[in-house]
């Protein structure tokens, strides 16, 4: 039976960050519980403000991934004009030489900047399950929050003890249009295989609605099951008499969810657009592909909130309210640190990490990284009488400046003939031209 859908997540790597969020969503209603009166009905234990401080304290966590990505994005705008020139220059070539002429110059921007192309993918990776796990505790609660899961254990508990309830909750969920159900799998099922969670899964998709059909499906225990839903759908509600269970309508107020949402994320990523700006106000060529994308997503979201209860539009007008007040303060932010500061921070992070796996940052393409790409003139060195004639110049260079026969000698010697188009020979003619 396809009953799963709002369980607790097991898997290998969802699983551990669904627990940690779990606990922490969790935690927040067990604080607000404390400040509330269960007999008279009022107080805080209430899940839309729950998902509301739970979206604020994950953000405010993934801050430090957040600037780490924005400073990523910054350099990767200083860098995009080289790379693409680099890009231009190769178009159309193919040959194996050209192939390696361009990763040489495309790793030695990244050299001079003190990154690596996989930096902005690196910090995405990490936020990207953290993200995905964000939506499986929002969207399954009482897996996650124990108070909740009891109270709708007291139902289950109670229709279990029915007999036929397996053919009975088949009938309801089709009848009542519960999605995420495969109902063919209900029919003859055995009683004994349909578990406690199973049924929590099928109640945790009821609304004020499907809570009035379900107490008819079970008459024997409608009265039992009445009383039981008053403190889950009073743990729902949310400001303006909204029920969070509840999906939009476009004759209601809740309209207003799916609305906030696509225009808060429009400006979401308007905010965040404007950081890809370089300086001389011109668009980050590789974030002006991703603008027809910024416009459909938000649109498509908006879409969606109309197909899932307030709870998810809820979060994600949340979520975008927390990242357009983060988004600001971390653009006056970037604004103070300048690209300088950023590639020496990474420079040194990048020697020192080279310093633990014991190699000299001396010997690397950290001495390439500081000259500019135009210097590289590798593709000027085609043939071995090309490299000759380098040779001879500099031999001649040397002696002009005081190097000895026996010196120069010995430099032809450590620099002999080495292969034209091969990585060494090209590494070689740029250890010599820079003084090595």
């Amino acid at each position: 039976m396809d009953l799963m859908f709002l369980t607790k997540e097991d898997g290998l790597l969802m699983g551990p960050i669904s627990r940690v969020l779990g606990w922490i969503l969790n935690g927040i209603y067990e604080f607000c519980a404390l400040f509330t009166d269960d007999v008279n009905g009022i107080g805080i234990a209430n899940i839309a403000l729950c998902i509301v401080l739970f979206t604020i304290i994950v953000k405010m966590l993934m801050l430090p991934l957040t600037i780490k990505q924005q400073k990523s994005t910054k350099l990767s705008s200083q860098m995009s004009p080289e790379l693409t020139a680099i890009n231009e220059k190769y178009k159309g070539k193919t040959d194996e030489a050209s192939r390696r002429k361009m990763q040489m110059e495309t790793q030695a921007v990244y050299d001079k900047y003190g990154t690596n192309p996989m930096a902005g993918c690196l910090t995405l990776l990490i936020s990207l399950p953290i993200m995905f796990a964000l939506y499986r505790v929002i969207y399954a609660v009482p897996a996650y929050i124990n108070d909740v899961y009891d109270m709708y254990k007291l139902a289950a508990v109670e229709i279990q003890g029915v007999e036929g309830y397996a053919q009975i909750l088949a009938d309801f969920v089709k009848n009542a249009g519960i999605a995420g159900v495969n109902v063919e799998s209900y029919v003859g099922f055995d009683i004994g295989a349909i578990t406690e969670k199973n049924i929590i899964d099928v109640l945790s998709k009821c609304n004020e609605g499907t809570w009035q059909t379900l107490t008819e499906a079970f008459p024997s225990i409608a009265t039992q099951l009445t009383n039981y839903s008053e403190p889950i759908l009073r743990v729902h509600k949310f400001m303006f008499g909204l029920n969070i269970l509840n999906t939009p309508a476009i004759k209601s107020i809740s309209v207003l969810i799916p609305v906030l949402s696509t225009a808060l994320q429009f400006l979401q990523t308007k905010i965040s657009m404007s950081a890809s700006k370089n300086k001389n106000g011109k668009d980050d060529p590789a974030m002006a592909g991703m603008k027809s994308m910024n416009i459909f997503l938000p649109i498509m979201s908006g879409a969606i909130c109309f197909m899932m209860p307030i709870g998810a539009g809820l979060y994600w007008i949340i979520s975008s309210v927390v990242q357009i007040v983060q988004q600001i303060f971390i653009n006056r932010y970037m604004e103070k640190v300048t690209v300088e500061e950023l590639i020496e921070k990474n420079q040194a992070k990048r020697a020192k990490k080279l310093k633990k796996m014991g190699i000299d940052s001396g010997n690397t393409m950290a001495q390439v990284a500081k000259t500019s790409t135009k210097s590289i003139e590798v593709e000027e060195i085609k043939t071995t009488k090309d490299y000759a004639n380098y040779s001879s110049k500099k031999s001649d260079s040397d002696t002009t400046s005081g190097q000895t026969g026996e010196e120069t000698e010995n430099e032809g010697k450590r620099n002999d003939a080495p292969v034209s188009g091969s990585i060494s020979g090209y590494a070689n003619i740029l250890k010599n031209r820079n003084g090595k």
